[in-house]
């Protein structure tokens, strides 16, 4: 079986993988920042329950910014997986490329439910979340 590599001018082939490596950098650095700023707003949050001024719905909001910059990721990497499967077209970037999608797919199912119960809540009950913005602070 012939791969696609020989068929792909080598030049091609290299900027093919090196875009991949890019495209993969830039969904770790995604994913680490989101972390890195829904760790920032976990401790603003436990700063409010320490204190005694703490609602529920600030880790509502941050599990939900949190999903947000997964999927994101998760984007980036669907895209670096395609690059490298079109460069090898095996069974096993197939299937890694088809598991990323199932769990992309599943997260922004549910992320996309939970930001639409958050966004209904804030209509019918504005008091729930009149302190949340101060979480920030």
């Amino acid at each position: 079986m012939q791969t696609v590599n020989a068929t792909i001018p080598s030049v091609i082939t290299v900027i093919l993988e090196t875009v991949s490596l890019v495209i993969s950098i830039i969904s770790i650095t995604v994913v680490i920042y989101g972390t890195v700023i829904a760790l920032i707003a976990f401790f603003r949050t436990e700063r409010h329950r320490i204190r005694g001024n703490y609602n529920s719905q600030f880790l509502r909001i941050l599990r939900a910014d949190l999903g947000t910059y997964l999927l994101l990721g998760l984007e980036f990497l669907i895209a670096a997986d395609i690059l490298k499967t079109i460069l090898e077209p095996g069974i096993t970037e197939l299937l890694s490329l088809g598991g990323i999608v199932i769990l992309r797919t599943v997260l922004s199912f549910f992320l996309t439910k939970e930001i639409q119960e958050i966004e209904q809540e804030r209509k019918e009950h504005p008091e729930y979340f009149q302190n949340t913005n101060s979480a920030e602070n």
